[in-house]
């Protein structure tokens, strides 16, 4: 059998994806076509927000492309060598808190100490942050994509946990989505039919 996977490829990982790998070995073919694409946007915005912490009560990423807008932001040498020497540090003294182990995992290779790896879910998390957090004035910073869901927020709302949001990055279809599935499609009907 031949599978189609229409997913976005692990990032940071090496060899094939393990969905595919799964797949194949269990004598399955597999092929897949990235189907959304990203944005980044504000990160002028955030990296000013990065840097200053003490304006913030901790951080909390809920998806691996937040980090990587953060990481972005690190890419200058000058801003690299100032969050290694003492503004990585401010933020460790906070909280920290992500979604999953692939988010938690990206965090740490920044140097932040992530709280709620295990949490698999943002409706998970905000429990987390409403039993440890108190209602303080400042906000927890949330830099996260456009088509978020409400459920974090809304929670932290609710119970009085100030949260201050920042869209890093917007979400679109693949531009090759459409081309990919023909030709996919394509090579597949030619592989049916007999050849004489």
């Amino acid at each position: 059998m031949h599978v189609l996977l229409l997913k976005e490829p692990r990032d940071g990982e090496s060899g094939p994806d393990p969905y595919i790998k799964e797949l194949v070995s269990h004598g399955h073919k597999a092929t897949l076509i990235p189907v959304l694409s990203f944005k980044f946007v504000s990160l002028n915005t955030l990296s000013d927000k990065l840097f200053q912490p003490e304006k913030h009560k901790g951080l909390v990423f809920t998806s691996p492309r937040a980090v990587e807008a953060v990481k972005m932001c690190l890419e200058a040498e000058e801003r690299r060598e100032e969050w290694n020497s003492s503004v990585k540090d401010k933020w460790n003294n906070k909280s920290i808190y992500v979604v999953g182990k692939a988010t938690g995992a990206l965090v740490r290779n920044l140097g932040l100490n992530p709280l709620g790896e295990d949490t698999g879910t943002a409706e998970v998390l905000s429990r987390v942050i409403i039993e440890r957090e108190d209602t303080n004035i400042l906000p927890l910073f949330f830099p996260c994509g456009s088509i978020k869901r409400e459920v974090l927020p809304t929670a932290l709302r609710e119970n009085g946990v100030p949260l201050e949001t920042l869209t890093v990055y917007q979400t679109a279809e693949h531009p090759d989505l459409e081309k990919n599935l023909k030709n996919y499609f394509t090579e597949q009907v030619q592989k049916l039919r007999p050849h004489f």
